[in-house]
């Protein structure tokens, strides 16, 4: 009786002490992000019928700001172009070279609501495309030529494969300077202001 309950005892401690190392084994996970990034600048030239270029303004999720390095960046802008640093380049002038492996897919629904970026499709810039679509009510965009304004798609969100295979969302909020609430003939455009959330673990495709 004595032997089987030390027995027990030294069984029950030999357990807890393995299950203690398997819990230290667990990798850590970092904190999904969630912040605004306010005027990223996104200046063009040409327009208007003439040939678009400019260098594109390229933003770094994980650093949350913009960079110039020619391979840890994820989105670019110039004007309402977003560029993905994954795929190839489309063919305008003065494109970054696609050097990571970024993807992205436009998800409808709230902000909110997107929580989970795991069964969705996610296209690169490709010869002649961009995987976000450029022009009016193709991607994130709507113009109303009425009043010559660039206003967000209620609805749409941008989900994005990273350069290094990490997953952030993005609701952009406005494509004018300090995003007024109400743009007008005034306000400066090619400004983005955009929330976004940033899942900073590989392999872990939360958005919340």
């Amino acid at each position: 009786m004595k032997m089987t309950a030390k027995f027990l005892t030294l069984l029950f401690i030999a357990t807890a002490f393995i299950s203690c190392g398997d819990d230290d084994n667990e990798p850590v996970l970092e904190a999904v992000e969630s912040k605004t990034a306010s005027n990223i600048p996104a200046p063009q030239t040409g327009g208007q019928g003439q040939p678009v270029g400019g260098p594109f303004t390229k933003f770094s999720f994980e650093t949350g700001a913009v960079t110039t390095s020619d391979t840890e960046w994820d989105i670019a802008f110039r004007g309402t172009t977003i560029a993905i640093n994954g795929g190839v380049v489309t063919g305008t002038d003065d494109e970054p070279v696609r050097n990571g492996n970024a993807g992205a897919s436009i998800a409808s629904g709230t902000f909110a609501s997107i929580t989970e970026a795991s069964g969705l499709t996610f296209i690169q810039d490709a010869d002649g495309a961009y995987a976000i679509a450029t022009g009016s009510d193709n991607g994130w965009y709507n113009y109303n030529p009425q009043v010559n304004q660039i206003a967000p798609i209620s609805g749409k969100v941008l989900v994005i494969r990273t350069h290094d295979d990490k997953y952030a969302k993005v609701e952009v909020l406005s494509y004018y300077k300090d995003a007024p609430a109400q743009p007008d003939a005034d306000s400066e455009s090619r400004f983005y202001t955009f929330n976004y959330v940033y899942n900073p673990n590989e392999e872990q495709t939360s958005l919340e």
